[in-house]
């Protein structure tokens, strides 16, 4: 919805939502609405991770392990690393960039971040992974060990920081909003009841302790949302929002 959207429009969408089966949410107006935008703070971290020093199945396995039904660059595979790419105007800025203009696309072209089998069955990639060391290489990273709790904490929690903003912005109405979107669009284990609920469980104040943790290795990404700070200052949950 927009300031300007009529109310039958609104009532109307809803409906045709439920007329095809789906499940509808409205939501504000705003870059990336509320599901891509989350993905896209999970995906900056997923990208630091595997220039750091985790390779992609690394970071897969801790969020296969946490519950969803395929890791971050799996996911990307599988859409297409070309989606969104200019041949034209790639400059090799970055690794999905580098992946395109070797003609490695993704599942469809038998290799991405991953290799594939004429089945479309993944293995680790050599190349991909020669490909992200050079490039963290020539960017003047040192890559290290990384554990499987950082994963998931740096990309949990951006996620669950990104949806803070994203209510207090109020382009989402309500935490359970942002939890349907992801548990039905974006492949949210169900049984955590989504990012918000799931950050409930651990209680605001874990979550802004956390995130000043992060902040303190990592850097603004993990700047806490003002929403947060309030929440817990207050005694409350991204429930009572």
């Amino acid at each position: 919805r927009t300031k300007d959207t009529a109310k039958p429009i609104v009532a109307t969408a809803a409906k045709l939502a439920k007329t095809i089966a789906n499940i509808g949410v409205g939501v504000g107006n705003g870059f990336g609405f509320v599901g891509n935008r989350i993905l896209a703070a999970r995906s900056t971290q997923a990208d630091k991770l595997i220039l750091e020093g985790a390779s992609p199945a690394d970071v897969d396995k801790v969020l296969y392990d946490f519950g969803f039904p395929m890791g971050h660059f799996q996911m990307r595979d599988l859409v297409g690393l070309d989606v969104g790419w200019n041949g034209e105007t790639s400059t090799s800025s970055t690794v999905r960039e580098i992946l395109n203009e070797m003609g490695r696309h993704g599942q469809k072209s038998g290799g991405g971040f991953y290799d594939y089998d004429e089945k479309r069955n993944h293995t680790p990639s050599p190349v991909a992974l020669q490909v992200i060391e050079g490039f963290a290489a020539r960017q003047g990273v040192v890559r290290r060990a990384i554990s499987e709790d950082e994963i998931r904490d740096r990309i949990l929690y951006a996620m669950v920081n990104e949806g803070a903003r994203i209510l207090d912005e109020k382009i989402a109405a309500r935490a359970s909003d942002i939890d349907i979107i992801w548990d039905t669009g974006y492949g949210w284990p169900r049984y955590r009841g989504g990012p918000m609920f799931w950050a409930d469980l651990q209680g605001v104040t874990v979550v802004l302790d956390a995130l000043r943790a992060l902040q303190l290795r990592f850097g603004d990404d993990f700047t806490p949302s003002p929403l947060i700070e309030r929440l817990a200052a207050e005694g409350k949950g991204f429930k009572d929002v």
